[in-house]
């Protein structure tokens, strides 16, 4: 039978410097009982490694389009090439296409909690809208589940 031809991978956006936005003040950001508000220097902190993680990202993203367009060029219609080969081939395709989504998956990550950060509703649970816990933030940055409903996720 005929090797299956991948769909064309989307492209992501280019990688883009955004206009500084206006950024909620850190004192405004939601806390969890018991924690000290954010301080400017903690939620630059904060900035600084979604901004270093989103830049890191943007690059493995080029690589591996850039990878994947190559393979799926020089993938040909398998005529000539043994059955390992064809399927060698197909492993590693799908092995690009899967690390190229989980890295897309990544900025959009990383681009929400910068959004959430400038509109002021950083550190706010999107499943229960109770504060995530600046420790939590702190620790991974584009967190937007509290560990309550992280765990809760995680058992389904």
């Amino acid at each position: 039978a005929p090797a299956k031809k991948a769909a064309p991978a989307k492209k992501a956006a280019p990688a883009k410097k955004a206009a500084p936005a206006k950024k909620a003040p850190a004192s405004a950001l939601v806390v969890q009982e018991g924690e000290s508000a954010w301080t400017p220097d903690e939620l630059k902190e904060v900035l600084d490694e979604l901004h270093e993680q989103r830049e890191h990202s943007s690059a493995i993203v080029e690589q591996h389009e850039s990878e994947l367009d190559g393979l799926l060029r020089n993938s040909g219609d398998g005529a000539g090439q043994d059955q390992a080969d064809v399927g060698a081939s197909s492993f590693e395709r799908d092995y690009e296409i899967t690390l190229l989504g989980n890295e897309r998956d990544k900025v959009a990550q990383i681009d929400r909690a910068l959004a959430r950060i400038d509109d002021g509703t950083y550190g706010v649970c999107e499943s229960c809208g109770q504060p995530i816990g600046k420790m939590r933030l702190m620790a991974f940055p584009r967190a937007t589940l509290c560990m309550t409903c992280k765990q809760r996720e995680e058992r389904r």
